[in-house]
């Protein structure tokens, strides 16, 4: 029992201990100066470095719903419904989440191993040592990069998506180009434009939080960056797939095609 008491104990204080960064960090975006240089250029590196993954992973899979659903609605002759679920489920579901899953384990691992290194090598106590604050010039950029980044990368993914089931149920299945692109649109509403942006967004700031903290207290030499590249890559993939269920509920729980 005592070790149970020792293990929430501990727990509650990496919580809190998480939560005051991440106020920390959310006071200097707000707050000048904000090094808007740094921050896209790091936007732009997690882009490239997770454009052709993302874009490798939702074109195979908008193309397996395709043919998944075009033998379900087969059966009922209801082919003309298949764009509608392909752009449902790319657009709402398939992109914003294997688009999130792909930066964490890209740029969110290689964000912790960066800030990680640079506080084994004393780099980041360095920094303050000559007055200039850790957090605003090294998280923060990386953090803001994130978080513009990956709504960027959900939309590249949603594009994918969407081609690779017009390309199965047009191209491979001969389905009618007209009827799957009329139907691609037919249940879709202003909602579904500008959720998987939403969420993407909350997505790429929950890994650029996770990602930032495990790497800026990262301590035990190359091992301890390696714990915290690992570290980020679970614990924020379990956050955001948490936080993609209530964002779905509010969004599309009670919406009606």
């Amino acid at each position: 029992m005592p070790a149970l008491v020792r293990q929430t104990a501990s727990s509650l204080a990496a919580l809190g201990r998480f939560a005051w960064f991440a106020g920390q960090v959310a006071r200097r975006v707000v707050t000048p100066p904000v090094f808007g240089g740094e921050a896209l250029l790091a936007t732009w590196t997690t882009f490239t470095r997770c454009v052709l993954p993302v874009v490798a992973v939702t074109l195979p899979y908008g193309m397996v719903v395709s043919l998944q659903g075009l033998e379900i609605f087969r059966m009922f002759g209801a082919e003309r419904l298949l764009g509608s679920l392909v752009s449902v489920a790319v657009l709402r579901e398939l992109s914003p989440v294997m688009a999130s899953v792909l930066v964490a384990a890209q740029g969110g691992s290689a964000c912790a191993a960066e800030l990680g290194a640079m506080r084994i090598k004393e780099e980041l106590d360095a920094t303050e040592v000559m007055a200039v604050d850790p957090l605003r010039w090294h998280v923060v950029p990386r953090v803001l990069g994130l978080t513009l980044a990956t709504p960027l990368l959900g939309i590249a993914g949603s594009v994918a998506g969407l081609v690779g089931g017009y390309v199965t149920a047009v191209l491979v299945k001969g389905e009618t180009s007209g009827v799957f692109l009329g139907g691609m649109w037919a249940l879709m509403g202003p909602v579904d434009a500008w959720a998987g942006v939403l969420k993407t967004t909350v997505f790429g700031a929950v890994i650029g939080l996770i990602a930032s903290y495990h790497g800026f207290y990262a301590t035990g030499g190359a091992a301890g960056v390696g714990r915290a590249v690992n570290d980020t890559v679970v614990r924020s993939v379990l956050v955001f797939i948490v936080f993609n269920y209530f964002l779905t509920s509010a969004l599309f729980g009670a919406v009606q095609p």
